[in-house]
């Protein structure tokens, strides 16, 4: 993991994105800081690809601001260099040999490590003679991290980059990226809808449903604000004041307990059980399509 920045990774405010009348991204509000590994979750037509794309410098906002490592994306050639994009289904180029697209990385990018290249190819197992086009899925995978690394990016986007892959060639992808983030020193975005693969590799979350964000932070203290209870017919009532219902479920209440931690506060007079990363995403999503009960004065 990199050495954190005091600049933000991505930052975005008010960011809205429309398609004719149809609101792919609405207001969103986002801070994340550097030296994450950030997993970026939600349903198809949440507006992932297009926070990715916005990031990227591949579509402009309809309104509000983004800024990625400080300036607005593809700001320039040393800004396009800084980042490095797979973008779905991880497009090659059919008729060009693996080696010819280490020869194209070469010529496209003033950063480009050939070495690391090189020696990531043959770590994977690539026939540099090998056209694109005759690879695996999975290789087209390795074939398109490789050259996304090589450019020596500070910020790696991956936009649904295992998702079409079985289940032993996505491990190997997954642990690929992990390589290269630590390896360059690199954050990295990696939107998916595979919960196991986010929980798998990412210490920061984002949730996004209906164009906008549900829950954003450090998985470790998102998993530490939210505990399930077993809460009695009418007990929503006695729920404190800092404490918001974002689920009720047949199991139990999803709660976030947002009180003060300078001042431990006592839990709510109800059985409590911690919720697993899948718990949480699902209650935000779910609560997305149908509004929280406001509690105890402590709705959101």
């Amino acid at each position: 993991m990199s050495h954190e920045s005091p600049v933000p990774m991505l930052h975005a405010e008010g960011l809205t994105k429309r398609y004719g009348r149809r609101e792919a991204l609405s207001g969103v509000d986002l801070r994340v800081p550097s030296g994450r590994v950030v997993g970026l979750v939600g349903p198809n037509g949440a507006g992932k690809s297009t926070l990715l794309n916005l990031a990227c410098g591949l579509l402009e906002p309809t309104s509000g601001s983004l800024r990625v490592l400080g300036s607005p994306p593809a700001a320039g050639a040393a800004h396009l260099a800084r980042v490095g994009f797979v973008a779905q289904n991880t497009p090659v180029y059919p008729s060009f040999s693996v080696a010819d697209h280490l020869r194209l990385g070469t010529r496209l990018n003033p950063s480009w490590d050939q070495a690391l290249a090189e020696r990531r190819i043959a770590q994977v197992g690539l026939n540099p003679d090998q056209k694109a086009g005759r690879l695996s899925g999975g290789q087209r995978a390795q074939l398109a991290l490789t050259i996304a690394a090589a450019k020596r990016p500070e910020l790696l986007v991956f936009d649904e980059p295992a998702a079409a892959l079985d289940p032993l060639a996505r491990q190997g992808f997954l642990e690929n990226l992990m390589e290269f983030v630590a390896e360059l020193g690199a954050s990295a975005v990696l939107s998916s809808h595979l919960l196991g693969d986010i929980e798998q590799v990412c210490d920061h979350l984002v949730v996004l449903c209906d164009a906008r964000i549900q829950v954003a932070g450090e998985v470790s203290d998102l998993l530490a604000a939210h505990y399930r209870l077993a809460v009695p017919p009418g007990g929503l009532d006695r729920l404190p004041a800092g404490v918001e219902v974002v689920r009720t479920e047949p199991g139990g209440t999803l709660v976030r307990d947002d009180r003060p931690a300078s001042r431990p506060p006592s839990r709510p007079p109800f059985p409590a059980e911690p919720v697993t990363l899948e718990d949480l995403v699902l209650a935000y999503m779910s609560r997305a399509h149908r509004p929280a009960v406001p509690a105890g004065g402590g709705a959101r």
